[in-house]
């Protein structure tokens, strides 16, 4: 079916008007403590009340979680997605969430563990330091916040990409109910999901549309969690919008217009770049045709996405849950396109791919708050624990953002924070290997801090840039001398290994 994409933007747009007042929800801290207080008890809540001809089950005190994680999705899409931005006008954005690693294994691995990279042992997508076998190898199955939530009372499903590696003919990981995965799920047709267990194939036709198979499932679940009285746990992680970008068949026509949305760093080198990048020529024309095609491409992949989350905020709220499920937006990595004369890619360290969106509503969560705390994705194992009043073990990195989500700054909070990365990442299979056009750079490590990003090569090269001055991360002035505060941060968080340690690691000296 054709339709213009404005056309569908107003009819999502239409769809939001029904749920005026959805409330969802947030969370806490490496050390456990009790959930912070909210203006209302769920338990107690009239929109939780069952007509009075109807047995309703006991509703949970815990609160639930409906966590969608979507892939490579940038912060430039999030303007395309209305059910997105109704999230953050109904609850609160972290404008400063980085991830760990611009790469989709260590970032997913690291929200699992709630731990870095060089403690959870997944550096990369497959390999000896990376994959689903890394997260097996180094007894990550068993650090999962799904585990803790699971063993807990909790009914929890994962649906839609695991870790890169997983194959549908794997056992399902402990810790989860409910489990519908597939391994390859790109192409968004012709895949197999692994549903408890059991072997189903999709195929070519509009029904078997991947994204559209797991809304509906995860409505399902949601309903059935209803019915059951329990607390949940479900995560949705969409292959949207990663490559090859088949959106749905009713978007594959969604406005043709649109181009990618430019910034000062568009095809331009930064003085005095890297060797990796040092060297890259100008895009051509063709090569900028390319990613306004690809720009647009992704906009109506994630327009599916976007009408998933409509649905599953319906979902909520027609079962009486939403008042007490935090309901989380994010993604695992971002994307450059063009910025640094760079083809379509991530790795990188630059603001582009490390840093993404992470929008939450949810009881006691303010209405259309900015947080600029830095957080990242290591703090969402801590802050769903924190949050179903699970105590967080020592071993976790990560710090519980439960108070920024409710509107409490903590005091003394981290002034930095860490990336990690192993490359090249050349491997044969890989889907997200890169080649010298889309940037692929050597192993790293990193810290930016809210005025600044400072990389540090494994071949000794340098990158310090003063975001407060260059935003966009143009001018290297590592020459002129980096800092001894970023120096020494950065030594002290590569080699922290517990909350405790990691936290003191990120106070600047």
């Amino acid at each position: 079916m054709t339709r213009k994409f404005a056309r569908a933007q107003i009819a999502a747009l239409a769809a939001l008007a029904a749920l005026a007042g959805l409330t969802l929800a947030g969370c806490t801290s490496t050390t456990a403590q009790p959930r912070p207080a909210t203006s209302a008890s769920p338990a107690t809540s009239a929109s939780l009340t069952a007509p009075a001809s109807v047995t309703a089950p006991a509703r949970p005190t815990r609160p639930s979680f409906v966590f969608v994680l979507t892939d490579d999705l940038s912060w430039n899409l999030v303007r395309y997605m209305p059910h997105v931005r109704a999230l953050a006008a109904a609850g609160t954005t972290m404008s400063s969430y980085y991830v760990v690693d611009s790469l989709c294994c260590p970032s997913r691995s690291a929200i699992f563990t709630g731990e870095y990279p060089h403690d959870d042992g997944v550096f990369t997508n497959g390999g000896s330091d990376g994959g689903y076998a890394a997260f097996n190898q180094n007894g990550d199955q068993q650090k999962s916040f799904a585990l803790a939530l699971h063993n807990s009372g909790y009914r929890t499903a994962m649906m839609g990409k695991y870790l890169n590696g997983y194959q549908p003919s794997d056992q399902i990981p402990p810790g989860w109910d409910e489990w519908d995965v597939t391994g390859n799920g790109y192409p968004e047709f012709n895949y197999t999901l692994n549903t408890d267990g059991a072997k189903q194939h999709y195929g070519a036709s509009p029904p078997d549309y991947l994204t559209d198979v797991l809304s509906a499932k995860a409505t399902s679940f949601v309903d059935s969690s209803a019915s059951a009285g329990k607390p949940f746990m479900l995560e949705v992680a969409t292959f949207a919008p990663h490559a090859p970008y088949i959106p749905a068949p009713r978007y594959a026509q969604a406005d043709q217009q649109l181009t990618y949305p430019r910034t000062s760093a568009y095809d331009t080198l930064p003085a005095n770049p890297p060797s990796w990048l040092k060297g890259h020529p100008p895009l051509t024309a063709t090569e900028q045709d390319k990613i306004n095609e690809t720009y647009r491409e992704r906009v109506q992949d994630d327009l599916s996405v976007d009408d998933m989350i409509g649905h599953l905020e319906r979902e909520l709220q027609v079962t009486g849950l939403a008042s007490n499920t935090y309901f989380i937006f994010s993604s695992d990595n971002g994307y450059h396109m063009g910025e640094y004369r760079l083809g379509p890619g991530k790795q990188t360290a630059y603001d582009t791919d490390i840093h993404v969106p992470l929008i939450v509503t949810g009881p006691g969560v303010p209405a259309g708050r900015v947080v600029s705390a830095l957080a990242s994705n290591i703090d969402l194992c801590p802050t769903f624990e924190t949050l179903a009043d699970l105590p967080v073990p020592a071993s976790v990195d990560g710090h519980s953002l439960a108070a920024l989500w409710h509107g409490q700054p903590p005091a003394g909070w981290r002034q930095a924070i860490l990336i990690e990365h192993h490359g090249p990442d050349d491997s044969p299979g890989d889907p997200d290997r890169q080649d010298y056009g889309d940037g692929d750079p050597p192993s790293y490590e990193a810290v930016r801090t809210a005025t600044a990003l400072y990389v540090r090569y494994a071949d000794g090269e340098q990158e310090y840039y003063d975001t407060a001055r260059d935003p966009n991360e143009l001018d290297n002035i590592a020459a002129q001398g980096v800092p001894a505060e970023l120096r020494q941060t950065l030594h002290a968080l590569e080699t922290c290994h517990t909350g405790s340690t990691c936290w003191a690691a990120a106070h600047l000296p």
